[in-house]
Protein backbone atom coordinates (compact mmCIF):
# COMPACT_ATOMS: atom_id res chain seq x y z
CA UNK A 1 0.00 0.00 0.00
CA UNK A 2 1.20 3.67 -0.73
CA UNK A 3 2.39 6.14 1.45
CA UNK A 4 -0.36 8.10 0.18
CA UNK A 5 -3.07 6.00 1.68
CA UNK A 6 -2.34 6.28 4.97
CA UNK A 7 -1.70 10.16 4.27
CA UNK A 8 -5.33 10.40 3.18
CA UNK A 9 -6.61 10.23 6.78
CA UNK A 10 -4.72 14.10 7.50
CA UNK A 11 -7.92 15.25 4.93
CA UNK A 12 -10.81 14.09 6.99
CA UNK A 13 -12.68 16.96 8.10
CA UNK A 14 -11.17 19.86 5.55
CA UNK A 15 -13.35 21.13 2.93
CA UNK A 16 -9.96 21.84 0.40
CA UNK A 17 -6.83 20.53 -0.08
CA UNK A 18 -4.63 23.65 -1.18
CA UNK A 19 -1.32 23.69 -2.30
CA UNK A 20 1.31 26.83 -2.96
CA UNK A 21 4.73 26.06 -4.58
CA UNK A 22 7.54 28.19 -6.03
CA UNK A 23 8.66 28.53 -8.79
CA UNK A 24 12.17 29.69 -11.08
CA UNK A 25 13.35 29.54 -14.24
CA UNK A 26 15.09 27.08 -15.31
CA UNK A 27 18.01 29.51 -17.03
CA UNK A 28 18.54 32.95 -16.26
CA UNK A 29 15.89 35.05 -14.92
CA UNK A 30 13.78 35.70 -17.92
CA UNK A 31 10.53 34.06 -18.78
CA UNK A 32 7.84 34.10 -21.68
CA UNK A 33 3.93 34.45 -19.82
CA UNK A 34 0.79 33.37 -21.59
CA UNK A 35 -0.99 35.32 -23.97
CA UNK A 36 -4.44 36.01 -25.19
CA UNK A 37 -5.75 37.23 -28.69
CA UNK A 38 -6.25 41.40 -28.98
CA UNK A 39 -5.26 41.63 -25.04
CA UNK A 40 -1.43 40.11 -24.74
CA UNK A 41 -0.20 39.23 -21.38
CA UNK A 42 -2.77 39.52 -18.86
CA UNK A 43 -0.73 41.92 -16.26
CA UNK A 44 -2.51 43.23 -13.28
CA UNK A 45 -1.95 45.16 -10.03
CA UNK A 46 -2.94 43.44 -6.57
CA UNK A 47 -4.44 45.07 -3.75
CA UNK A 48 -1.09 46.23 -2.04
CA UNK A 49 0.20 47.84 -5.12
CA UNK A 50 2.44 44.79 -6.31
CA UNK A 51 2.70 44.65 -10.20
CA UNK A 52 1.69 40.77 -11.05
CA UNK A 53 1.59 38.60 -14.48
CA UNK A 54 -0.61 35.81 -15.01
CA UNK A 55 1.63 32.86 -16.02
CA UNK A 56 -0.65 30.27 -16.73
CA UNK A 57 -4.33 30.40 -16.63
CA UNK A 58 -6.45 27.87 -14.93
CA UNK A 59 -7.77 26.85 -18.31
CA UNK A 60 -4.41 25.91 -19.68
CA UNK A 61 -3.00 24.13 -16.45
CA UNK A 62 -6.88 22.15 -16.33
CA UNK A 63 -5.71 21.09 -19.68
CA UNK A 64 -2.10 20.18 -18.77
CA UNK A 65 -2.92 18.32 -15.71
CA UNK A 66 -5.39 16.21 -18.05
CA UNK A 67 -2.41 15.69 -20.07
CA UNK A 68 -0.41 13.44 -17.50
CA UNK A 69 -2.55 10.59 -17.92
CA UNK A 70 -1.98 10.22 -21.59
CA UNK A 71 0.35 8.31 -23.79
CA UNK A 72 2.02 9.47 -26.87
CA UNK A 73 -1.00 8.24 -29.20
CA UNK A 74 -3.82 10.16 -26.55
CA UNK A 75 -4.67 7.03 -25.18
CA UNK A 76 -4.72 6.35 -21.61
CA UNK A 77 -1.17 5.25 -19.98
CA UNK A 78 -1.35 1.32 -19.43
CA UNK A 79 -0.20 2.22 -15.76
CA UNK A 80 -4.02 3.37 -15.33
CA UNK A 81 -5.37 0.77 -16.62
CA UNK A 82 -9.52 0.21 -15.28
CA UNK A 83 -9.84 4.12 -15.11
CA UNK A 84 -13.18 4.54 -17.20
CA UNK A 85 -13.19 6.52 -20.26
CA UNK A 86 -15.42 6.52 -23.33
CA UNK A 87 -13.53 5.94 -26.86
CA UNK A 88 -15.25 6.98 -30.06
CA UNK A 89 -14.50 5.54 -33.59
CA UNK A 90 -16.17 8.54 -35.96
CA UNK A 91 -16.97 6.88 -39.15
CA UNK A 92 -18.71 8.16 -42.62
CA UNK A 93 -17.17 11.37 -43.65
CA UNK A 94 -14.44 10.41 -41.40
CA UNK A 95 -12.19 7.55 -40.05
CA UNK A 96 -10.80 8.70 -36.62
CA UNK A 97 -10.83 7.45 -33.06
CA UNK A 98 -10.65 10.30 -30.53
CA UNK A 99 -11.61 9.81 -26.24
CA UNK A 100 -13.08 11.37 -23.53
CA UNK A 101 -9.54 12.21 -22.26
CA UNK A 102 -8.66 14.86 -24.82
CA UNK A 103 -12.03 15.84 -25.92
CA UNK A 104 -12.31 19.61 -24.73
CA UNK A 105 -15.71 18.59 -23.27
CA UNK A 106 -15.39 15.13 -22.07
CA UNK A 107 -18.52 13.18 -21.91
CA UNK A 108 -20.39 16.16 -23.60
CA UNK A 109 -18.39 16.33 -26.95
CA UNK A 110 -20.43 15.93 -29.98
CA UNK A 111 -18.65 12.59 -31.01
CA UNK A 112 -19.55 11.52 -27.80
CA UNK A 113 -22.67 12.40 -26.40
CA UNK A 114 -24.61 11.81 -29.91
CA UNK A 115 -24.42 8.09 -29.25
CA UNK A 116 -24.10 8.06 -25.46
CA UNK A 117 -26.97 10.62 -24.59
CA UNK A 118 -29.62 7.21 -24.46
CA UNK A 119 -27.43 5.59 -22.06
CA UNK A 120 -26.63 8.37 -20.27
CA UNK A 121 -30.50 9.33 -19.94
CA UNK A 122 -31.40 5.11 -19.31
CA UNK A 123 -29.12 5.35 -16.42
CA UNK A 124 -29.49 8.83 -14.68
CA UNK A 125 -32.68 9.03 -15.40
CA UNK A 126 -32.67 13.06 -15.62
CA UNK A 127 -35.41 12.89 -17.87
CA UNK A 128 -37.91 12.60 -15.10
CA UNK A 129 -36.29 14.27 -12.93
CA UNK A 130 -37.22 18.22 -13.69
CA UNK A 131 -35.42 20.39 -11.49
CA UNK A 132 -34.97 17.84 -8.70
CA UNK A 133 -31.50 16.55 -10.03
CA UNK A 134 -30.22 13.16 -7.96
CA UNK A 135 -26.58 14.63 -7.89
CA UNK A 136 -24.95 11.53 -6.44
CA UNK A 137 -26.71 9.33 -9.16
CA UNK A 138 -25.24 11.36 -11.72
CA UNK A 139 -21.88 11.76 -10.57
CA UNK A 140 -22.06 7.59 -9.57
CA UNK A 141 -22.82 7.00 -13.78
CA UNK A 142 -20.23 9.47 -14.92
CA UNK A 143 -17.76 7.49 -12.10
CA UNK A 144 -18.24 4.42 -14.00
CA UNK A 145 -17.90 6.31 -17.43
CA UNK A 146 -15.37 9.07 -17.59
CA UNK A 147 -14.03 9.38 -13.88
CA UNK A 148 -11.75 12.72 -15.31
CA UNK A 149 -14.78 14.35 -15.66
CA UNK A 150 -15.36 14.30 -11.72
CA UNK A 151 -12.29 15.99 -11.59
CA UNK A 152 -12.21 18.62 -14.45
CA UNK A 153 -15.96 19.23 -14.47
CA UNK A 154 -18.44 18.75 -17.55
CA UNK A 155 -21.58 20.53 -18.71
CA UNK A 156 -24.07 18.34 -20.56
CA UNK A 157 -25.19 21.30 -23.39
CA UNK A 158 -25.69 18.96 -25.83
CA UNK A 159 -28.36 16.59 -23.69
CA UNK A 160 -32.25 17.68 -25.08
CA UNK A 161 -34.76 17.68 -22.03
CA UNK A 162 -32.93 19.56 -19.74
CA UNK A 163 -29.76 18.56 -19.79
CA UNK A 164 -28.58 21.84 -19.88
CA UNK A 165 -29.05 21.90 -15.71
CA UNK A 166 -26.48 19.34 -15.53
CA UNK A 167 -23.41 20.75 -14.64
CA UNK A 168 -19.98 19.52 -12.52
CA UNK A 169 -17.81 22.22 -11.84
CA UNK A 170 -13.66 21.75 -11.79
CA UNK A 171 -13.33 20.09 -8.33
CA UNK A 172 -9.11 20.24 -8.83
CA UNK A 173 -8.01 23.82 -10.68
CA UNK A 174 -4.83 25.83 -10.63
CA UNK A 175 -2.89 28.45 -12.20
CA UNK A 176 0.13 30.27 -12.30
CA UNK A 177 1.50 33.79 -11.09
CA UNK A 178 4.36 36.14 -10.69
CA UNK A 179 4.56 39.32 -8.38
CA UNK A 180 7.23 42.03 -8.38
CA UNK A 181 7.19 41.58 -12.76
CA UNK A 182 9.18 43.62 -15.28
CA UNK A 183 9.38 44.23 -18.60
CA UNK A 184 11.97 42.59 -20.52
CA UNK A 185 11.81 44.11 -24.38
CA UNK A 186 13.67 42.98 -26.82
CA UNK A 187 13.46 41.78 -31.06
CA UNK A 188 15.20 40.74 -34.24
CA UNK A 189 14.73 40.28 -37.56
CA UNK A 190 13.78 37.37 -39.92
CA UNK A 191 16.35 37.53 -42.64
CA UNK A 192 15.67 36.79 -46.40
CA UNK A 193 18.79 35.61 -47.93
CA UNK A 194 17.26 36.01 -51.45
CA UNK A 195 15.84 39.47 -51.33
CA UNK A 196 15.53 41.62 -48.49
CA UNK A 197 12.62 43.92 -50.30
CA UNK A 198 10.43 41.27 -50.10
CA UNK A 199 9.63 41.57 -53.62
CA UNK A 200 10.50 37.85 -54.57
CA UNK A 201 8.31 35.80 -54.09
CA UNK A 202 8.27 31.71 -55.80
CA UNK A 203 5.58 30.73 -58.15
CA UNK A 204 4.67 27.08 -56.63
CA UNK A 205 1.37 26.22 -57.24
CA UNK A 206 0.56 23.51 -54.74
CA UNK A 207 -2.38 22.75 -52.69
CA UNK A 208 0.29 22.33 -49.98
CA UNK A 209 1.77 25.58 -49.98
CA UNK A 210 0.14 28.65 -48.46
CA UNK A 211 2.29 32.23 -49.39
CA UNK A 212 1.39 34.16 -46.35
CA UNK A 213 3.34 37.21 -48.40
CA UNK A 214 5.97 37.82 -45.26
CA UNK A 215 9.01 37.32 -47.59
CA UNK A 216 12.05 40.20 -46.99
CA UNK A 217 13.25 40.94 -44.10
CA UNK A 218 11.08 40.85 -41.49
CA UNK A 219 11.64 43.12 -37.88
CA UNK A 220 9.93 41.64 -34.60
CA UNK A 221 9.59 43.07 -31.56
CA UNK A 222 9.27 40.33 -27.93
CA UNK A 223 8.28 41.15 -24.57
CA UNK A 224 9.34 38.86 -21.84
CA UNK A 225 9.57 39.20 -17.81
CA UNK A 226 11.07 38.84 -14.81
CA UNK A 227 9.65 38.23 -11.37
CA UNK A 228 10.62 38.40 -7.80
CA UNK A 229 8.55 35.45 -7.17
CA UNK A 230 6.60 32.73 -9.31
CA UNK A 231 4.01 30.45 -7.92
CA UNK A 232 2.07 27.84 -8.59
CA UNK A 233 -1.36 27.35 -6.34
CA UNK A 234 -3.71 24.46 -6.47
CA UNK A 235 -6.95 23.51 -5.03
CA UNK A 236 -8.72 20.14 -4.96
CA UNK A 237 -12.04 20.72 -3.40
CA UNK A 238 -12.88 18.02 -0.91
CA UNK A 239 -16.29 19.29 -0.08
CA UNK A 240 -17.19 19.12 -3.79
CA UNK A 241 -16.21 15.38 -4.23
CA UNK A 242 -17.58 14.10 -0.89
CA UNK A 243 -20.67 15.74 -1.59
CA UNK A 244 -21.04 13.06 -4.67
CA UNK A 245 -21.45 10.22 -2.23
CA UNK A 246 -19.58 7.80 -4.04
CA UNK A 247 -17.98 6.05 -0.97
CA UNK A 248 -14.76 6.43 0.98
CA UNK A 249 -12.77 4.03 -1.62
CA UNK A 250 -14.34 6.24 -4.87
CA UNK A 251 -13.49 9.46 -2.79
CA UNK A 252 -9.44 8.21 -1.85
CA UNK A 253 -9.14 7.26 -5.96
CA UNK A 254 -10.37 11.14 -6.76
CA UNK A 255 -8.36 13.02 -4.25
CA UNK A 256 -5.17 10.46 -4.82
CA UNK A 257 -5.83 10.96 -8.79
CA UNK A 258 -5.68 14.75 -8.70
CA UNK A 259 -2.88 14.79 -6.50
CA UNK A 260 -0.74 12.74 -9.19
CA UNK A 261 -1.82 14.70 -11.77
CA UNK A 262 -0.79 17.37 -9.79
CA UNK A 263 2.97 16.17 -8.85
CA UNK A 264 3.29 14.77 -11.96
CA UNK A 265 2.71 18.20 -14.04
CA UNK A 266 5.02 20.18 -11.29
CA UNK A 267 7.70 17.02 -11.96
CA UNK A 268 7.93 16.71 -15.94
CA UNK A 269 5.17 19.44 -17.87
CA UNK A 270 6.84 22.93 -16.57
CA UNK A 271 8.15 23.52 -19.70
CA UNK A 272 5.56 26.18 -20.66
CA UNK A 273 6.49 27.63 -23.44
CA UNK A 274 9.66 27.95 -25.71
CA UNK A 275 11.28 30.57 -23.55
CA UNK A 276 9.54 29.64 -20.25
CA UNK A 277 11.02 26.56 -18.89
CA UNK A 278 10.51 26.64 -14.95
CA UNK A 279 11.29 24.03 -12.10
CA UNK A 280 10.27 23.62 -8.68
CA UNK A 281 12.26 25.39 -5.74
CA UNK A 282 13.51 22.71 -3.38
CA UNK A 283 11.39 23.11 -0.11
CA UNK A 284 8.93 25.64 -1.29
CA UNK A 285 5.58 23.58 -0.84
CA UNK A 286 3.12 25.35 1.31
CA UNK A 287 0.25 22.76 2.07
CA UNK A 288 -3.19 23.42 4.10
CA UNK A 289 -3.75 21.31 5.96
CA UNK A 290 -0.65 21.44 7.32
CA UNK A 291 0.30 17.70 8.86
CA UNK A 292 -0.39 16.65 4.94
CA UNK A 293 3.08 15.74 3.62
CA UNK A 294 2.81 15.75 -0.30
CA UNK A 295 3.75 12.79 -2.02
CA UNK A 296 5.87 12.38 -5.13
CA UNK A 297 3.82 11.21 -8.39
CA UNK A 298 5.03 8.05 -8.13
CA UNK A 299 3.64 7.36 -4.68
CA UNK A 300 0.54 8.68 -6.12
CA UNK A 301 0.39 6.69 -9.28
CA UNK A 302 0.50 3.44 -6.72
CA UNK A 303 -2.30 4.87 -4.47
CA UNK A 304 -4.48 5.35 -7.77
CA UNK A 305 -4.10 1.70 -8.88
CA UNK A 306 -5.10 0.39 -5.16
CA UNK A 307 -7.99 2.28 -5.96
CA UNK A 308 -8.60 1.04 -9.21
CA UNK A 309 -8.66 -1.99 -8.06
CA UNK A 310 -10.73 -1.33 -4.91
CA UNK A 311 -13.56 0.21 -7.36
CA UNK A 312 -13.25 -1.81 -10.37
CA UNK A 313 -17.03 -2.63 -9.79
CA UNK A 314 -18.05 0.82 -10.00
CA UNK A 315 -16.54 0.96 -13.50
CA UNK A 316 -17.66 0.01 -16.82
CA UNK A 317 -16.70 -3.53 -18.33
CA UNK A 318 -14.24 -3.74 -20.30
CA UNK A 319 -11.58 -2.15 -17.75
CA UNK A 320 -13.59 0.89 -17.73
CA UNK A 321 -13.21 1.59 -21.37
CA UNK A 322 -16.59 1.98 -23.50
CA UNK A 323 -16.13 2.22 -27.26
CA UNK A 324 -18.46 4.04 -29.57
CA UNK A 325 -19.32 4.02 -33.38
CA UNK A 326 -20.67 7.54 -34.04
CA UNK A 327 -21.43 8.07 -38.09
CA UNK A 328 -20.94 11.96 -39.42
CA UNK A 329 -21.80 13.75 -42.05
CA UNK A 330 -20.14 16.50 -43.86
CA UNK A 331 -22.26 19.68 -43.02
CA UNK A 332 -23.96 21.56 -46.26
CA UNK A 333 -23.38 25.46 -46.33
CA UNK A 334 -26.63 28.09 -45.94
CA UNK A 335 -25.88 28.57 -49.94
CA UNK A 336 -25.67 24.64 -50.86
CA UNK A 337 -28.80 24.23 -48.52
CA UNK A 338 -30.74 26.77 -50.32
CA UNK A 339 -29.77 25.71 -53.87
CA UNK A 340 -31.21 22.10 -53.00
CA UNK A 341 -34.50 23.90 -51.93
CA UNK A 342 -34.44 25.50 -55.37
Amino acid sequence: MSKLNSQLSAIKGHNRLLVEVRLEPVQGDRFQTTGFPDIGAAIYTAPNGTPKLLVESAQSVANRLEETLLGHDHELLPEFTGLSYVKSHVIGEADVWTNSLVEPHRLNSPYIISEFAETFAQETGYEKMGAQIDWPKIARVIYKYDVNSLLHGVFFANLEKGGSLIRLSRAVSGFIEASGVEEVISGGVKIDRVDATGKIAPTVKSEYFKDKDVNGNVPYHRTEYTAKNIRAYFNIDLDLLRSYGLGEDAFNLLVSLAIYKISKFLETGLRLRTACDLKVVEGSFVIEPKDFEWPSSEEAKEAVRYYIQQTRDMFAENNGVTVLEVPAKLKKSKKETQSEAE
